[in-house]
Parts: structure tokens; C-alpha cells; sequence
């Protein structure tokens, strides 16, 4: 008999795995396709959770420490193939579990045809270079990106988290639609500072999410929160816009701050529902 809670659980890892590894690879297609495979689990996620919740079985973010301290191309394909293997083995018989066992085997093709038609190299993400690129930043201004992308890195991922699990426990469609624009939003800010993170030297798996910040009935509070948090981190890019002596950083940080604004807007509509 199969354990949805388990394979919940086992899902969750494997979306965190094939995600940060999609952020190690160098630029390439295999890149985009390993972060495309990473979507597909998010998804598969998303149908296993909504049919706990169909089916009142209680689900949480718990999961096992997760490794992706991997040095080479092959190493890091290896993993994610025995991964994806065992996962297999705790399906049991549907339409839904026929679907993600379709998708895994056609990923572990996939990636075994990577392996053979690919040259192995080194990765670098955990190295603790920390200089991004070629840029020469000032001490302060390189201290400052370090923590600004840990601080979002968690931030984001406990975001899509959050949202995801409100979106699966509220049958309000106004409400379903923004959290999926908020989920969205921050999985291209997770890529985007794991990208950074990656090219550092500093990458890692963010912390575990403790229930009480998903699992809440105050989530008019919660979203009134948000807003300051949101806030907060405009003026963080802004301040990091001003001080980076690169004119492609400044330019990132200030499209970031744009795009918080309307963050701040969707959960301003969010609040409307409440009156």
C-alpha cells in the first residue's frame, strides 16, 4: 500500500534537488531541460497535494537534508537518476501515479543520454569564491549581495511554499488566481538569486519551514505582512541598485524592485476578499 504523505515528502526533496542541480549546470540545454524536469515535479506536487486534501490526508513540508554538494557534471546526472529511480519504487496503481511514473522515465532517458553524449567538467557552486562573474565589487557592496541573496533565496522558496499550500485549501477562484501569480513571481526570483548563488560559489538548500508559517488561520495578517515584507525588500534592492559599482547589477536589482511593486498590488487585491 502506497503512502501519499511519504511520496509527498520524497517529492518535495526531489523538486529541491533537480532545482539547485538545474542551478549548477552551466549554460547549456541540458540547463533549461533540468529546469524544466524541475517545474514537472512542482507540478506533480501540486496533483499529489490536491488529492490529499480531497482525500483529508494532511500534508506538511518536512523533508530530509538534501545534498547537492556535487563536483562534476556526471556525479551530479548519477544522483538524480538513482533518485529518481527509488522514488519510483513507492507508487502505487492510478491514473495520477501512471503520469508521474511516465514523466520520471522518460527524465531518467534522458538524463542517461546526457551522460553519454556529454563531457564531463568541474562545478564550482559550492567553491565559496564569492565574486560574482568577473565583477569587481568593493568589500561592502560583495558582503551585501552575499546576504541579500541568502536572505531571498529562503525567502523566496518559503514563499512558493506558503502560497502553494493556501491556493490548495481555498476554494475562492480570485484568491486561487493571485497565489499562482505569487508562486509564479517566485520561482523566477528563486532561479534568479540560485543562479547567482551558483556563479559565488555559495550555493545551498534553503532551511526546512516550520508548519506555523503555512499552516495559519490569520492569513489577513499574513498578507498585511507580506506587504511590509515586500516593502522591505524594495528598499533593499534599491540600496543595493545605489551601492554595486556595475552597471548590469544595478540594473537587476532595479527590475527586481519593479516587479515587487506589484507584488504589493496582488496582495492589496488579496486583502479586498477579506472585506
Amino acid at each position: 500500500m502506497y503512502d501519499l504523505s511519504k511520496i509527498y515528502k520524497l517529492k518535495h526533496e526531489l523538486w529541491l534537488k533537480i532545482t539547485f542541480f538545474s542551478f549548477m549546470i552551466q549554460e547549456s540545454p541540458l540547463k533549461s531541460e533540468i529546469y524544466e524536469f524541475s517545474k514537472m515535479q512542482f507540478r506533480h506536487m501540486k496533483w499529489l497535494s490536491n488529492e490529499m486534501v480531497d482525500k483529508q490526508i494532511e500534508y506538511n513540508y518536512d523533508r530530509d537534508e538534501i545534498d547537492i554538494e556535487f563536483t562534476t557534471l556526471h556525479s551530479l546526472l548519477n544522483n538524480l537518476i538513482i533518485t529518481l529511480e527509488n522514488i519510483s519504487q513507492e507508487y502505487g496503481k492510478s491514473a495520477l501515479f501512471d503520469r508521474l511514473l511516465s514523466d520520471e522515465l522518460y527524465t531518467i532517458a534522458y538524463l542517461k543520454n546526457a551522460i553519454k553524449n556529454s563531457s564531463d567538467y568541474q562545478i564550482k557552486s559550492h567553491s565559496k569564491e564569492r565574486k560574482y562573474d568577473n565583477k569587481v565589487l568593493s568589500k561592502s557592496s560583495n558582503d551585501a549581495l552575499v546576504r541579500f541573496l541568502f536572505e531571498e533565496s529562503y525567502k523566496e522558496y518559503e514563499l512558493i511554499m506558503i502560497y502553494s499550500y493556501m491556493q490548495n485549501h481555498t476554494n475562492d477562484i480570485q484568491m486561487y488566481n493571485i497565489y499562482q501569480d505569487l508562486v509564479d513571481e517566485s520561482h523566477y526570483h528563486l532561479k534568479s538569486f540560485g543562479e547567482m548563488m551558483s556563479k559565488m560559489g555559495i550555493l545551498t538548500i534553503p532551511r526546512v519551514l516550520i508548519e506555523s508559517l503555512y499552516k495559519r488561520e490569520d492569513i489577513y495578517t499574513f498578507l498585511k505582512d507580506g506587504i511590509v515584507e515586500e516593502e522591505a525588500a524594495k528598499l533593499i534592492c534599491q540600496e543595493l541598485a545605489k551601492d554595486v559599482e556595475d552597471q548590469e547589477l544595478q540594473s537587476f536589482f532595479t527590475f527586481i524592485d519593479k516587479q515587487e511593486n506589484y507584488h504589493i498590488q496582488l496582495l492589496n487585491r488579496a486583502l479586498t476578499t477579506f472585506y
